[in-house]
């Protein structure tokens, strides 16, 4: 359980982040939650699909890093084999809170990630932040903004009905198999039927470029699969 408290340059004089990747580092983690901002930079590189929210009554953008539970097959030993890591991993053990209209960073003290030894320190000796500060606060303020427009873009998914349920079933090299199940996927031929007015209301919105970058990023499930292959004629 997260022990989350107000990050600030006197507790946190000499807190340092350890910004290599690893699996005991929280890494190994089988998506991303992400935001359609964000969508044009994962593309290239992640599956875009949605998943229910806990409550059943929304969905919610995922990047996947994986085929199954707390596997991250961009994950190459304290390296992470993509040009572009998502936000959510970017953010590491840092967080966003409130204070009235005020945003404020807070930090996760019992994250892996943390150490007064290790890594790169968080302040300035005389207070300042620090580059590697800048850059944590950097990705936790896009998250806020795209998490805060996300509602607009699912209501307008919905309202169109633009996401079908997908399964994906999966062989590997040694005869056994598996299967993908429970995520969502823009339905391609709805899109494709959307008559002009709702392509434009969709365009205005500025949703239309992420629905298309999702349906992209579904390209990405082959070499996904692949990744997944040779993990395993790896013997791993």
């Amino acid at each position: 359980m997260a022990r989350t408290v107000l990050l600030n340059n006197i507790d946190h004089h000499d807190l340092r982040v350890v910004q290599r990747h690893g699996a005991s580092l929280g890494d190994a983690v089988m998506l991303a939650h992400t935001f359609p901002a964000e969508f044009r930079d994962l593309q290239a590189h992640y599956p875009i699909v949605f998943q229910k929210s806990a409550d059943g009554t929304s969905f919610h953008p995922v990047a996947l890093l994986g085929l199954q539970a707390d596997q991250n097959l961009f994950l190459q030993g304290d390296t992470w084999d993509a040009s572009h890591v998502p936000l959510a991993m970017q953010r590491g053990p840092f967080y966003i809170g409130h204070d009235g209209d005020e945003l404020l960073v807070h930090v996760d003290l019992d994250s892996p990630r943390l150490s007064r030894t290790e890594g790169d320190l968080l302040f300035l000796p005389h207070g300042g932040q620090t580059e590697v500060l800048q850059q944590a606060t950097s990705a936790l303020l896009a998250i806020h903004q795209g998490l805060q427009a996300l509602p607009a873009f699912v209501d307008a998914l919905l309202t169109h009905g633009l996401l079908e349920s997908f399964v994906l079933d999966l062989t590997e090299p040694d005869g056994s198999t598996g299967r993908l199940a429970g995520f969502y996927t823009i339905h391609e031929e709805r899109l494709a039927s959307l008559t002009g007015p709702a392509l434009e209301q969709l365009h205005r919105a500025g949703h239309l470029e992420a629905v298309f970058m999702a349906v992209a990023s579904l390209s990405n499930l082959r070499a996904l699969i692949d990744r997944r292959q040779r993990l395993h004629a790896r013997g791993r």
